[in-house]
């Protein structure tokens, strides 16, 4: 009774999507779940209702995502329900555990082979050797284009034809890409030592090609989730596979319109896919966003229901559910200097009203774009920090530390608590747990390492799970060696902590995070989409960035360009993604100056939220009557009558169409809003100065109850040149 009673506790609070998502029965389920719909509470929900109903054993359920972040918050949240034991690691981590484990079996004795913490020195190597000089970038991009292959099942042999079916922009001639693979292949084998994708074939080998090591396997994992499953590549999708032997208590949860992974052999296809690989699945949407205001949803909404293609056949409109916030700011700008100097004022004034600068992101399409904001944010006195795994763990004190936290291994006992034997290890080289010190560049570096104190905090709260035998697991503190070994994958990984300041991301890396105030900047053609997205499906996940550059905002949303990339510079267009909106608002003067030119900086457009829930409106018929057209309607149908009436008198006296006087759907909106003032009547899209001045009184009039035969007795409208 008290199982029974605990699991149901679990469902309270879920709302009807993710309580039948938690519910449902044993076998295939695939969850659709947008953005901000609440998929992590949803799976960890199904776990422990499943597990705390004796359905499942939870030492039998391995779930797996993406990053480390993802997997500690999963576990964080199976503790907090009452379902401790289970498994949730990367796919990384969790097959680099079992080869280990099987390591003496497969390899009859022999140890393991080193694993590369990255490419791009054998990668060098293997160019020189077929004639290649490649310095640190393009070894990266040569290191990207073998993982690309060997994350899709490509051999060496095999690369030029495959490269050439999915329209790889190759970093060299295919031919050439496919000599620096082969010779990077036997550099390794020459070496001993195997890379991540290796390591992801040798757990698929050791399944499917030892039926003692299989069956193994299988018996301890009995029930699988995988988390962002759009994400899977075929590599992981065999290892995804053989784990499951043909069995089929799966629940994967997805989102295709946040595919945008595919330059890395990520495919949404197992996604879209899988209701058909598994007849009698179960499949799930969640809609109800949990996250942003209705106004960014609405705004999400527009740009992803223009989407074509593969994924837009499961397509999500979200629905808002939190209260009603400002209205999306699109700005339009002269140059980028521009735009970066608003920018950063934008953020300073929100720091100054009490917005944290860490609830602050600026999103862009390609790192190159951070330069110029770096420097505004600078000048402006906002703290930030550059999202990029790249710059923090290059960072020479880091590399440092990481030296030190390696060394300390060695000197500190084993059973310290991990965080104290993490400042210990720091302290070592310089840092104090005492307030940082005056100076920007030592408070900078200060800072960077507490970053890696906070990490091992947050890294500790996740003790190991060890099995001990085929029926038993045991937790274990995790030990200074094993965040050693975290912060290595971290930074292959470009897994970077989070410290007080703006964040700087590109639209790629800021997937999975979200902020109180977004601002988009760059959106203008070139840049997104950018000019290297050449076929419709890389136009395609160009619009997916965005859409989830937009839903990453929980309040504020700020969208921008700058219509020259330098003063004086070649006129750039709008980016396509862009919703048309009534480019009718005001112009606001920029400071430092006037004129048309100092106006364009500051040039905003006019968004229009629906007056009942609040989602931005796009459409021009929705933006007249101030409201979804899913929204219900409080239209007084006696004044449409008579305004209706009067309509066809005036166009009768001016001979011309109704329509001109005003459309259908104005006078729907004046039915429906009731404007009683003149402020209120020009505050309804399609009625301006000009017709404020023909027929406001007369409109004001009925509103306010006056009969057609009051308002105009035999009167004619003479319409003044």
């Amino acid at each position: 009774m008290v199982v029974h009673s605990a699991s149901e506790q679990v469902l309270a609070g879920l709302d009807p999507e993710q309580r039948s998502a938690v519910t449902a029965p044993a076998g295939p389920v695939c969850i659709l779940a947008g953005a901000g719909t609440g998929k992590t509470r949803a799976i960890t929900s199904r776990i422990a209702h499943r597990a705390l109903s004796g359905q499942i054993s939870p030492r039998h359920v391995l779930a797996v995502t993406f990053t480390a972040r993802a997997a500690a918050e999963m576990r964080h949240r199976l503790t907090l329900l009452g379902a401790q034991g289970v498994q949730a690691r990367t796919f990384h981590a969790a097959a680099l555990r079992q080869v280990r484990y099987f390591a003496p079996r497969l390899l009859a004795g022999r140890a393991m082979p080193e694993l590369l913490d990255s490419k791009v020195r054998l990668v060098t190597l293997a160019a020189a050797r077929v004639g290649l000089r490649a310095d640190r970038a393009a070894a990266r991009d040569l290191a990207g284009e073998i993982e690309w292959a060997k994350s899709s099942l490509v051999e060496p042999a095999d690369y030029v034809v495959s490269a050439a079916r999915a329209l790889r922009d190759t970093p060299h001639e295919p031919a050439k890409v496919a000599d620096v693979f082969t010779a990077y292949e036997q550099l390794k084998r020459s070496n001993g030592v195997i890379d991540f994708e290796d390591m992801l074939r040798a757990a698929v080998w050791g399944i499917e090609e030892h039926p003692d090591v299989g069956e193994q396997v299988r018996g301890q994992y009995r029930h699988f989730v995988v988390d962002e499953y759009q994400d899977v590549n075929p590599l992981q999708q065999r290892l995804l596979d053989a784990w499951l032997g043909g069995r089929d208590d799966l629940t994967v949860v997805g989102d295709a319109s946040q595919t945008i992974y595919s330059f890395t052999g990520a495919t949404s296809a197992y996604l879209v896919d899988f209701p058909r690989r598994h007849r009698n699945a179960t499949v799930v949407r969640l809609v109800r966003d949990y996250r942003s205001t209705p106004q960014v949803v609405g705004l999400a909404n527009a740009v992803i229901s223009q989407a074509r293609g593969t994924e837009a056949r499961l397509r999500l409109e979200l629905s808002g559910q939190r209260p009603p916030g400002p209205v999306p700011d699109l700005r339009i700008f002269t140059d980028e200097p521009a735009e970066a100097n608003a920018v950063a004022a934008r953020c300073r004034a929100l720091i100054d009203a009490g917005t944290p600068a860490k609830e602050i992101a600026v999103l862009f399409r390609v790192n190159a774009q951070s330069e110029a904001y770096e420097k505004a944010l600078t000048e402006a006195s906002v703290p930030y920090v550059v999202q990029g795994a790249e710059r923090f763990f290059e960072r020479a004190e880091v590399r440092q530390a990481m030296v030190a936290l390696r060394a300390a291994t060695r000197s500190i006992p084993g059973e310290t608590p991990l965080p104290t034997a993490v400042v210990e290890a720091l302290t070592a080289v310089g840092w104090s747990p005492d307030a940082p010190p005056a100076g920007g560049a030592a408070r900078e570096r200060w800072e960077a390492l507490s970053a890696l104190v906070q990490l091992s905090e947050e890294y500790a709260a996740s003790p190991e799970v060890v099995p001990i035998g085929e029926a038993a697991s045991v937790e274990r503190p995790v030990t200074l060696s094993d965040f050693t070994e975290e912060l290595a994958r971290r930074a292959a990984q470009q897994h970077v902590p989070t410290v007080d300041g703006v964040t700087l991301a590109s639209l790629h890396s800021a997937k999975g995070l979200e902020w109180d105030a977004v601002f988009l900047i760059g959106l203008a053609e070139g840049t997104l989409p950018t000019t290297y997205a050449k076929t419709v499906e890389q136009v395609e996940e160009e619009r997916r960035l965005l859409y989830v550059g937009i839903t990453r905002a929980r309040e504020w949303l700020w969208l921008s360009y700058a219509a020259a990339r330098s003063p004086g510079g070649r006129a750039r267009r709008p980016s396509r993604f862009l919703p048309q909106l009534d480019r009718s608002g005001g112009t606001e003067r920029a400071s430092g100056g006037t004129g048309p030119a100092r106006r364009a900086e500051r040039r905003r457009t006019q968004i229009v939220s629906c007056r009942i829930c609040g989602a931005t409106l796009l459409a021009g018929p929705d933006r007249k009557l101030g409201r979804c057209p899913t929204c219900p309607s409080d239209i007084d149908d006696e004044l449409h009558e008579r305004l209706r009436e009067w309509r066809q008198r005036v166009a009768a006296a001016q001979k011309v169409p109704a329509y001109v006087v005003f459309t259908d759907a104005t006078l729907i909106a004046l039915a429906e809003r009731r404007p009683g003032r003149s402020e209120e009547l020009i505050a309804i899209a399609g009625i301006g100065p000009r017709k404020l001045g023909l027929y406001g009184d007369s409109v004001l009039a009925l509103v306010g109850g006056a009969g057609v035969d009051d308002v105009c007795p035999e009167k004619t409208f003479e319409i003044s040149s």
